[in-house]
C-alpha cells in the first residue's frame, strides 16, 4: 500500500516541511560536590514551563509550541539559563548527562512529593520506585513532540474537507508514522546517544533502561484499536496506568493526555521519547538533531503502509536496545540515511538545508569521533 504522504505530489510539496515542535527536557539538580541535591523544588507548582518529574530534584522543562525546531530549542535554552541562574544561589547546578551522578544508596533519590488533590502523583511515584527501583527513575532525557502542518495534512488528505474526514485522515497518518517509527526509530537512538557507561552509548535506551517487563504489542490499525491495545495491559495488571508504558513513541491527543481523550478527539501530535541529554550542548539538544527527527517523521509518512506483526514488533524493540550499545553496527544507520538522502535529493527539488541536516547525521556514521557518546567517553 502507498504511504500516507506522497512527497512527489506538487500539491503537497510546498507544505512538506511545515510543522510544529515542542520539547520536554528533564535534568537533575546537583550540589556543588556533584551529588544529588536534597533541597525542595525551587519553582512554584503552577509554573507554566517548569515542573518536577519523578524526583524532587528532577527539573523538567516543557516548552511552548513553535513552527520551527530552532525556535523550540531557543526557548529551551532560555528557560535552562533561567533555572541555572536561580539555583546557583543555592550552590547548585544542573547535571548535563542522561545518566545520574554517583549515587551510593537509593535513599539519596527522593521522589517528588505532592499534597491535596495531587496526592495521587506521590502514590504513583512510590509505585514506580517499588516496581522499577528509584535509580532507574533518575535517568533523564529529552522528548520531541511534533505535529505535521495543517496545510500539509489537508493537501495530503486529497480533498477531505469536513472536520470528521480530516480527523480520520490525520489519525491514520499518525498511526502509520508511529508504526514506522517503531520499525526504524532505533536510528534516532544511535544518532543521539550521549551517555556512555559500561559498554552502552545510552543506558536509558538500552535493555537496562526504560522498558517494561514485557514487549508491548500495539495495534496501529485505528485510534480505538491503538487505545484498546494499551488499555489491555492495564486491565491485565501489567501496567497501573497507560503512562507506565515505557515506549519510545507515543501518540498524543489535544487536551487531557489519556486514552479516552485520544479516542474522542483523535491524534494531534507524536512524541519521540528516546533522545539523550547532550552534554556537548550543556545537557540540551542540538537543533540539527530535532530537524533530523522532523525529516525522519516525514520520511516515515511516505513509506508504504503495512501491519507490524507481533514478531516484527518484538524484533523492533530489540533493535532499539541494540542501537543503545557502543558496539552497534552503524552500517544499518548508514543504509537508512542513504534511503533518506535519495528521497530528499536536490535533484528532486528539496532545499539545500535538508541535505545539510542529513550530512550532519551522516558524519556520525562515517566518523565515529563525531558520535556524541564517543566524544563524551573520550572527555570522561
Amino acid at each position: 500500500m502507498p504511504g500516507m504522504i506522497d512527497l512527489d505530489d506538487p500539491a503537497i510539496r510546498p507544505f512538506a516541511l511545515e510543522g510544529k515542535f515542542g520539547l520536554e527536557r528533564e535534568a537533575l539538580r546537583v550540589a556543588g560536590d556533584g551529588r544529588m541535591a536534597t533541597t525542595p523544588h525551587p519553582f512554584p507548582s503552577d509554573h507554566p514551563r517548569i515542573v518536577r518529574d519523578f524526583c524532587e530534584n528532577q527539573t523538567e522543562i516543557n516548552t511552548g509550541v513553535h513552527p520551527a525546531a530552532r525556535e523550540a530549542v531557543r526557548e529551551l535554552e532560555a528557560i535552562n539559563r533561567m533555572i541555572i541562574e536561580q539555583i546557583a544561589g543555592n550552590g547548585e547546578r544542573l547535571w548535563t548527562n542522561s545518566n545520574p551522578p554517583p549515587i551510593d544508596d537509593e535513599s539519596e533519590i527522593v521522589p517528588a512529593r505532592f499534597t491535596g488533590a495531587y496526592i495521587g502523583k506521590s502514590e504513583y511515584r512510590d509505585y514506580l520506585a517499588a516496581k522499577y527501583g528509584k535509580r532507574l527513575m533518575a535517568y533523564c532525557g529529552i522528548h520531541v513532540n511534533f505535529s505535521f502542518g495543517e496545510r500539509l495534512v489537508a493537501a495530503a488528505a486529497n480533498g477531505a474537507t469536513s472536520h470528521e474526514s480530516l480527523r480520520e485522515f490525520r489519525d491514520e497518518l499518525y498511526l502509520h508514522v508511529a508504526s514506522q517509527c517503531v520499525k526504524w526509530g532505533w536510528a534516532i537512538v544511535a544518532l543521539t546517544a550521549a551517555s556512555p557507561r559500561g559498554g552502552y552509548a545510552s543506558v536509558r535506551c538500552s535493555e537496562k533502561g526504560y522498558w517494561n517487563r514485557f514487549v508491548p504489542q500495539l495495534d496501529f490499525s485505528g485510534v480505538r484499536a491503538y487505545a484498546r491495545s494499551i488499555a489491555r495491559y492495564v486491565r491485565d495488571g501489567l501496567l497501573i496506568a497507560p503512562s507506565e508504558l515505557y515506549y519510545p513513541v507515543r501518540l498524543k491527543p489535544r487536551g487531557a493526555n489519556n486514552l479516552l481523550t485520544l479516542v474522542e478527539r483523535g491524534v494531534v501530535h507524536i512524541e519521540i521519547r528516546c533522545v539523550d541529554l547532550n552534554p556537548l550542548t550543556g545537557g540540551l539538544v542540538d537543533a540539527r538533531d530535532v530537524e533530523f527527527i522532523h525529516l525522519f517523521l516525514l520520511w516515515c509518512a511516505a513509506q508504504e503502509r503495512e501491519t507490524l506483526s507481533e514478531e516484527r514488533q518484538i524484533a523492533a524493540a530489540g533493535w532499539f536496545k541494540a542501537a543503545a550499545r557502543l558496539d552497534f553496527d552503524w552500517s544499518a544507520v548508514g543504509e537508512l540515511l542513504e534511503r533518506m538522502e535519495e528521497r530528499f535529493a536536490p535533484s528532486a527539488g528539496w532545499p539545500a538545508e535538508v541535505q545539510r541536516i542529513l550530512a550532519f547525521e551522516a558524519e556520525k556514521v562515517y566518523s565515529p569521533e563525531k558520535r556524541y557518546a564517543w566524544m563524551e567517553a573520550c572527555h570522561v
